[in-house]
């Protein structure tokens, strides 16, 4: 059995390091997309089952401003047209304590 050369080595350890350098981007990026879904999960469970004006009424419209401006494709503005659209019922930053949202 030949010996490898020490340059065969090295290449042999770089091809090593790139193989481990692209396992590790996608165990990050997994990390990052978990965060970001569990993120959303808690967001969305506070707008749907929240009764405490100030949370789920303060989200949502605090959603309602901050989403299309963050929101690029209009594909992605699709996906939330039901947060973006005010709805009669539910209170607004200007009426939460007035005694309004009874």
């Amino acid at each position: 059995m030949a010996r490898k050369t020490i340059g065969e080595r090295l290449a042999q350890l770089e091809a090593q390091r790139k193989t481990l350098q692209i396992r590790l981007s996608k165990q990050e990026r997994a990390i990052d997309t978990r965060r970001k879904v569990l993120i959303g999960a808690l967001v969305l469970h506070r707008l749907e089952n929240d009764r405490d004006v100030q949370i789920g009424g303060g989200l949502a419209a605090w959603l309602r401003s901050e989403l299309p401006k963050f929101l690029i494709r209009d594909a992605d503005r699709d996906l939330f047209d039901d947060l973006l659209k005010p709805q009669a019922n539910e209170p607004t930053i200007g009426n939460i304590g007035s005694g309004s949202a009874v």
